[in-house]
Order: C-alpha cells, then structure tokens, then sequence
C-alpha cells in the first residue's frame, strides 16, 4: 500500500516542482490609459471654487464662536441650552462644505 502511495505522490511532486520551468508567461500590458487632463478654462473655475469652499468655511467657524458665545453668555440664565441646535446645524455645514467635491462626483 505504501509502495503504492509513494509511486503516484512522487510523480505528482516531480512534475509541480518542474512546472514553472515549462511555463511561458504572457506579458499583461492592457491598453494605456488616457491621461486626465483639465478642459480649457477650467482653472478659473477651480480657483473660483476653492475660494468659494474656504469662504463657506470661515462663514461656518464664526457660526460656530457666535454659538459657542451666546452658549456661554446665556449660561448664566439657564438658557445655555438652546444653542446646541444651532452648533450642530453649524457642524452639519461644515461636513456638507467639507465633502461637497466627493458628492458631486458621486451622483455625477
């Protein structure tokens, strides 16, 4: 039975180790890719854009310090509470600023 075994295994071992010598790889160059490139005057309207985002998002931190402001001065009359509204509004404008890019070119 042993005998058996051993003359089918070795053959199998003998042939998979000298496998990559008979082996012929096949280059797997697909065709290239075009390169990407920005349509004519469109860095105007990047630069425009980027401006735009960076206004957005001051806009959204002194929304935040006038929140956190009023938060502090009404705190003293038990009314600090009601800004959290207001805060996360402010916060929910940031990431919509932040992640605009990234929406547009998924639903594009």
């Amino acid at each position: 039975m042993i005998d058996l075994v051993v003359s089918i295994v070795i053959p199998v071992l003998h042939s998979v180790t000298s496998l990559p010598a008979h082996v012929t790889l096949v280059p797997m160059d697909g065709p290239s890719l075009p390169v990407a490139s920005e349509p004519p005057g469109m860095k105007s309207i990047s630069s425009i854009m980027g401006w735009a985002k960076w206004v957005a998002l001051a806009v959204c931190i002194l929304g935040l310090v006038a929140a956190g402001a009023m938060m502090a001065i009404n705190s003293r009359r038990g009314e600090g509470g009601e800004h959290v509204g207001r805060i996360g509004m402010a916060l929910g404008g940031v990431i919509v600023i932040s992640a605009a890019g990234s929406l547009v070119g998924f639903l594009a």
